[in-house]
């Protein structure tokens, strides 16, 4: 089974809601794998659920 990626948002982004998030994640913005430290995007065709940290990382979405 493979597990869930905690992402948060690259390049110093934050967002206020999880509207937000989720829009800049199908627009293709960057996110940073909190675990391998790598970026990553819709682009990459993830195959596995992805949970965004946002609103200084008190808040979690799911975006995939």
């Amino acid at each position: 089974m493979l597990a869930d990626l905690h992402v948060l948002p690259a390049y110093g982004r934050d967002y206020r809601s999880a509207a937000a998030v989720k829009a800049a994640w199908l627009d293709g913005k960057d996110f940073l794998d909190s675990y391998s430290r790598k970026y990553l995007s819709v682009r990459d065709n993830v195959p596995h659920q992805v949970w965004v940290r946002y609103a200084a990382l008190r808040k979690i979405v799911r975006v995939q």
